[in-house]
């Protein structure tokens, strides 16, 4: 499957606008060293986060991102570039949160998402879930992080319809 652009801008998305089977390449982020190393020390204070010679010597053979920066930074191209500015209504949640390949300072990440299902809900009938499948992936094109997340959107108002 090719990556597909969206016909409608973040500002006029709504349920209807993402399409089961499509398949969103966007975004570039740069990981940054004194972030992951401020990110660590306030949330993951492991070594191999936060100690540059530490994590030299350990399993990791330099320092690495915390999951947890790299599940935040992934958010942040999310909104960017695949959330509604004006139907997204958060997450029940996610599941199948994997690492996959360690963040290392100096890697570029983007991401990868692809839409699996999209359920109107048939108790609120003004909105809907749209399930997707999120793979993160750094300069080299490989996939560092993947996990399913579940995102709730209204529906297009039906004056718009």
């Amino acid at each position: 499957m090719s990556p597909s652009v969206f016909s409608t801008p973040a500002d006029d998305r709504y349920l209807e606008d993402y399409v089961v089977g499509d398949v969103h390449r966007f975004g570039h982020i740069a990981v940054e060293e004194e972030e992951v190393i401020a990110f660590a020390r306030r949330f993951d204070p492991q070594s191999f986060h936060t100690d540059a010679e530490a994590a030299r010597h350990g399993p990791f053979g330099g320092l690495i991102a915390s999951g947890w920066h790299t599940a935040g930074l992934m958010m942040r191209l999310l909104t960017e570039h695949f959330l509604s500015s004006v139907a997204s209504l958060g997450s029940p949640g996610i599941d199948e949160l994997r690492w996959l390949k360690p963040v290392r300072p100096g890697d570029v990440l983007s991401l990868r998402v692809t839409v699996r299902e999209v359920v109107p809900s048939r108790s609120k009938p003004d909105r809907g879930l749209v399930r997707t499948f999120i793979e993160v992936i750094d300069q080299s094109d490989a996939v560092v992080m993947t996990l399913v997340a579940m995102i709730l959107f209204t529906r297009r108002p039906l004056a718009d319809v």
